[in-house]
């Protein structure tokens, strides 16, 4: 059971606590009214090319729901722990340390901790700056792709949106931004959520995850879905993009599924659109 205080500190203004309280407080919602998705909630073309299905049989490798080799959390004492999936350059950290996501200052014990997730080496300084001026309270994993299993990925890069934060750096290949940038790429290692969950929190944290990862979600939240770290998590933010971008196949209405069953277990999923500029 979740704390009712670590719920009532990072409530969204039309949220319900998943796991604590019924009645929401006022905080500051992490949403835009009118975004510009890059993904299913954008234009009609790219709406069009999200249907023609995924690129199934390019996974670097297969979910893995659990292992008895991870080490589970020993933390005794609650806090905020946000998980930064796409964490680009730090700039939705530094969202949640300004109340973004909901007020830091109430978080259980008073205390936070971070995880950030960033596939793409060119945001290794930024990060690593982040990571030395938040020492004790940071874990950056940079050149890493957030993944729902451990391996090595080809991640291409995203050359040509140098306004926007080179946002569409995607694991698939088929991503418009890929395509506009000559699919360039890298080799990175890829790093289970599954096993970031189980290690690194435990009951009595505020759990929040900021999932903006290109087209992967499809790949990583029916894993998730089925893992028993789903429980930990209190809110997903989710950045949603077209189902062609997964490599796994999912559909979208398996994607619903999964969503529902991470409802299910708990974890509230609110309307969400990242800060990435």
């Amino acid at each position: 059971m979740k704390m009712a205080c670590a719920a009532a500190a990072l409530l969204g203004a039309e949220a319900v606590a998943p796991k604590a309280v019924a009645t929401p407080i006022e905080a500051k919602p992490a949403t835009v009214a009118t975004p510009k998705l890059r993904g299913v909630n954008a234009s009609s073309a790219e709406v069009g090319h999200a249907l023609l299905g995924g690129s199934k049989g390019k996974m670097p490798c297969q979910c893995v729901a659990s292992d008895p080799s991870w080490k589970a959390c020993a933390r005794t004492v609650p806090r905020c722990v946000f998980i930064d999936l796409g964490a680009a350059d730090g700039n939705s950290f530094n969202f949640f340390l300004k109340d973004g996501y909901g007020k830091v200052g109430q978080c259980p014990s008073v205390q936070w901790s971070a995880i950030l997730v960033e596939a793409n080496p060119r945001f290794n300084t930024q990060l690593a700056a982040i990571g030395t001026q938040n020492a004790g309270h940071m874990q950056v994993m940079s050149s890493t792709a957030a993944y729902m299993c451990e391996a090595q990925t080809s991640f291409f890069l995203d050359t040509v949106n140098t306004e926007k934060n080179f946002w569409g750096s995607s694991m698939s290949s088929d991503h418009p931004d890929v395509q506009r940038s000559g699919q360039q790429k890298v080799t990175v290692p890829t790093s289970n959520l599954n096993r970031i969950l189980f290690e690194n929190t435990i009951p009595g944290d505020w759990v929040m995850v900021k999932m903006d990862i290109e087209g992967s979600e499809y790949d990583v939240l029916p894993c998730t879905a089925s893992s028993p770290s789903a429980s930990l998590i209190d809110r997903l933010y989710l950045e949603q993009h077209a189902p062609s971008w997964g490599m796994a196949g999912t559909t979208p209405t398996q994607m619903e599924d999964a969503k529902n069953t991470l409802r299910q277990k708990g974890v509230d999923i609110p309307k969400y659109f990242s800060y990435t500029l």
